[in-house]
């Protein structure tokens, strides 16, 4: 072998074992990345999650990080809301899908403000479209539909609609309140998530026809504090 073919070949290998270095850290670096083989196509999955956020919670983290943009403005300086809809999620039984069209198609304005009265925030209407909707394979409208079913599912406990003075509660208590609230709702297919002392969200698994059902990875990713607060629903 010539000196030349050596240097080629040594510069083969190298470039090789670098570019699978680079996919590796990659991967690795991409929690939102699918872990199925799957890959993010279109109706390809096997559950939905439905995530209901605790609304006072977001107003009062937003309002201590001096948030005033226009999704924050939407949200807590008109109505009192006490649980607003997160976002409808397609799950795999090991991780998710995401942005399955990129770009994506864009969301009909029209649309975007019929949704308002579950999802009080435009930019996050127009966010879940493009990293959970595209995911679905549904359509626009047929997305969004499945939301406002999945969402007329669920009851919110009575003690929760209209809370006036801040509750501390353990999540397990919140995930009880769901579970006799809901008929047919079982622990193994509701999580509560936290930050550092709030009460974040409620995330409930349903399979694609809007029944409950087991989710044994969303129950690992929830909550562990002992308690949680939940601020009050305050007026504009």
């Amino acid at each position: 072998m010539t000196g030349s073919e050596f240097s080629m070949r040594f510069f083969k290998i190298a470039s090789s074992l670098l570019l699978g270095l680079k996919l590796a850290t990659w991967t690795l670096s991409s929690p939102g990345l699918a872990q199925d083989k799957r890959q993010n196509a279109p109706g390809e999955f096997d559950f939905y999650v439905l995530s209901l956020s605790w609304s006072p919670s977001f107003c009062e983290a937003s309002s201590e990080r001096g948030s005033s943009g226009r999704n924050t403005r939407t949200q807590c300086g008109g109505r009192p809301y006490s649980f607003v809809v997160h976002g409808l999620w397609p799950q795999y039984d090991r991780g998710f899908p995401n942005y399955c069209q990129q770009p994506a198609p864009r969301l009909e304005r029209n649309l975007m403000v019929s949704m308002l009265d579950l999802m009080p925030a435009p930019g996050l209407i127009y966010n879940e479209w493009d990293k959970h909707g595209t995911c679905s394979g549904l359509s626009q409208r047929a997305y969004f539909e499945m939301i406002r079913k999945a969402r007329a599912a669920v009851k919110i406990p009575a003690d929760y609609l209209d809370l006036a003075d801040p509750k501390t509660v353990a999540p397990a208590e919140i995930e009880e309140a769901f579970i006799k609230a809901n008929p047919g709702l079982s622990s193994t297919a509701i999580a509560v998530t936290c930050d550092s002392r709030r009460l974040s969200e409620v995330r409930i698994c349903m399979s694609k026809d809007l029944q409950f059902r087991a989710c044994e990875e969303i129950d690992r990713r929830a909550c562990r504090r002992d308690t949680v607060v939940m601020p009050p629903v305050r007026g504009g």
